[in-house]
């Protein structure tokens, strides 16, 4: 079961990435490329969770995020096509001096069958890149979203 840990540090708070990666309207995925808008589906939220379909290229799964700690937020699979067990991914936001925001990430995959489980091992080797520029490219568009200019020396 592989645990893949990313970071970014960027000048967002906390608060604005969070606003961003709990935007569940059209166009999530110019936000995140793994959620195909054909396969968002919100099934119930709340002022601090929610239960979402999401996915994209064959591959969804149904998440409960919950952001009611201001620290983190945390997704848990609860159904998948490939994904179960411990799956899900854990961000955690520390503050920095500058105003900005350190970004990290644990993202834990369990295949639940064999598609799921060659996945895991992909991701858990030479998949780790495509995850870090998926991040990269979620927090950049969140940064153009809020207009804020990146100091990429930070990151």
């Amino acid at each position: 079961m592989p645990t893949i840990h990313l970071h970014h540090a960027t000048r967002l708070t906390p608060e604005q990435y969070v606003a961003g990666l709990t935007d569940f309207g059209p166009g999530r995925s110019k936000l995140f490329g793994n959620s195909a808008d054909e396969y968002l589906r919100v099934h119930q939220r709340g002022s601090t969770f929610a239960d979402v379909t999401e996915g994209s290229g064959g591959i969804w799964e149904r998440l409960h995020y919950d952001w009611s700690n201001p620290d983190n937020v945390i997704l848990t699979t609860t159904d998948s096509n490939v994904w179960g067990g411990a799956s899900g991914h854990t961000y955690t936001f520390t503050r920095r001096p500058d105003g900005g925001t350190d970004i990290d990430v644990a993202v834990i995959r369990e295949g639940k069958n064999l598609k799921g489980r060659l996945l895991g091992l992909v991701l858990g080797t030479i998949g780790r890149g495509v995850l870090e520029k998926a991040f990269a490219n979620s927090v950049k568009a969140i940064e153009d979203r809020n207009s804020v200019k990146t100091d990429r020396s930070a990151a």
